[in-house]
């Protein structure tokens, strides 16, 4: 799950990668939320090379004529644009976060964009609610917090499965800070 939970300090005795309350009177959450990566290196290697066969295929019929010549530059120009298209997104999903930071004084969310300037948003975080809006909203599992008089949404490119664990564990942090 693309969702990073650090909790300091954290309670003794708790697995690693398992959801703790902080025990001491500085406790601190911080979550760091990413959209998934479905396609690495490999993945990515194979459409290349998969849509490279398949533009072959055409061409095949037109071997030893002029007419490869002429149809060459074109095929090579869509390998290419796809192999941008699919660089620029890996890039751009890769500088897309949100990053949330909890304590008993403040709830701040700082949002890093590609191609936008940073979005922040801070609130004392008493009077911060967490909302899952399950159905009619514009996606399942539709989280927000609201407070400081915003209502801003959280975690918009996880699953809906992964939107409900992380309402489930920011619930559990604020009502520990509390």
């Amino acid at each position: 799950m693309p969702a990073y939970w650090t909790i300091t300090p954290k309670a003794p005795g708790t697995l690693p990668g398992a959801f703790a309350l902080a025990r001491a009177e500085g406790a601190e959450y911080h979550l760091a939320l990413t959209p998934n990566l479905s396609m690495g290196n490999v993945g990515f290697a194979r459409v290349i090379l998969i849509s490279a066969g398949f533009l072959a295929l055409p061409l095949l019929g037109v071997l030893g004529t002029p007419i490869l010549w002429g149809l060459l530059p074109f095929a090579g120009l869509v390998l290419w644009g796809l192999w941008y298209a699919l660089q620029r997104n890996s890039r751009e999903r890769r500088a897309l976060r949100e990053d949330l930071h909890l304590t008993r004084d403040r709830i701040e969310i700082l949002r890093t964009n590609p191609r936008h300037a940073e979005q922040r948003w801070a609130a004392n975080p008493y009077w911060v609610r967490v909302k899952l809006t399950e159905k009619g909203a514009p996606v399942e599992n539709y989280l927000t917090l609201e407070g400081a008089g915003r209502e801003v949404e959280l975690g918009a490119f996880l699953s809906s499965e992964e939107r409900l664990a992380v309402f489930d564990d920011l619930s559990l942090a604020l009502r520990h800070l509390r």
